[in-house]
C-alpha cells in the first residue's frame, strides 16, 4: 500500500487506525494502453481469476462461512524504495465502485495480531489500540535516524521500533517512541525496555 500523494492507488487507513482500503490492480500495462482508462478486471480475458478475482472470491467465502479470513501480509511504501511492514490484518470486505472515470476494487482489511507458535500461525484477538506506527510518524523518524539503525548503523533489513515496547503499553503516535532498528538489533530486543 502507499498513502503518498503521487501513489497510482487510492489507499488509507480509517479513522479508527485498524481498518485498511486497500485498492485492487489494473490491466497490466502492454504497449500504449493506460491501464488507469479500464475498469479493474476480476478476470483474465481466459476466464481465470485476477488477483482482484481472487480477493473478492476469498471474502465470498469467508462471508458465507465457507473458511476464516484471508490472512494478509501489509507493507507500506514510504518512499521510492523505501518499504515498511505494517503488519497481519484480516481481509473481510471489498466493494467495486466508480471513482468518477472507472470501476475499481477496493478491498477492507482489519489489523489483528499474529504469533508464530509451534510453526502455526496463531491469531491473538484485536487490541483496543492499534500498533500500526502511521505514516508521518514513520517519515519523520526516518528523517530524523537518517534511514539507518540507531545501534549500529546498519541501513539493510530496518524496522520501525517501539522504545517503550507495544506489548508494555508503548505508544505508535509519538515519534519519541520510535526509532530505526536493523533486523538483528530489533529481533534481539524482544520486548526489553532499553
Amino acid at each position: 500500500m502507499s498513502q503518498r500523494s503521487n501513489a497510482p492507488y487510492s489507499d488509507f487507513i480509517h479513522d479508527n487506525g485498524i481498518t485498511i482500503e486497500y485498492e485492487g490492480h489494473d490491466i497490466p500495462k502492454i504497449g500504449n494502453i493506460e491501464p488507469k482508462q479500464f475498469d479493474q478486471p476480476e478476470k483474465t480475458k481466459t476466464g481465470k481469476l485476477t488477483q482482484n478475482g481472487l480477493f473478492k472470491k476469498a471474502v465470498l467465502d469467508y462471508k458465507e462461512g465457507n473458511r476464516e479470513a484471508e490472512i494478509v501480509r501489509v507493507y507500506e511504501k514510504l518512499f521510492p524504495g523505501i518499504w515498511s511492514e505494517k503488519g497481519f490484518f484480516l481481509l473481510i470486505d471489498y466493494k467495486y465502485l466508480s471513482d468518477g472515470k472507472r470501476k475499481v476494487f477496493r478491498f477492507i482489511l482489519e489489523e489483528t495480531e499474529f504469533e508464530y507458535k509451534n510453526d502455526h500461525l496463531t491469531e491473538n484477538k484485536l487490541k483496543p489500540r492499534s500498533r500500526v506506527i502511521p505514516t508521518e510518524i514513520k517519515k519523520i523518524v526516518w528523517e530524523r535516524d537518517k534511514g539507518k539503525c540507531v545501534l549500529c548503523g546498519a541501513t539493510d533489513e530496518l524496522h520501525f521500533d517501539h522504545d517503550l515496547p507495544f506489548s508494555k503499553g508503548g505508544t505508535s503516535i509519538t515519534v519519541d517512541n520510535v526509532k530505526i532498528l536493523c533486523a538483528r538489533h530489533n529481533l534481539s530486543k524482544s520486548d526489553k525496555i532499553e
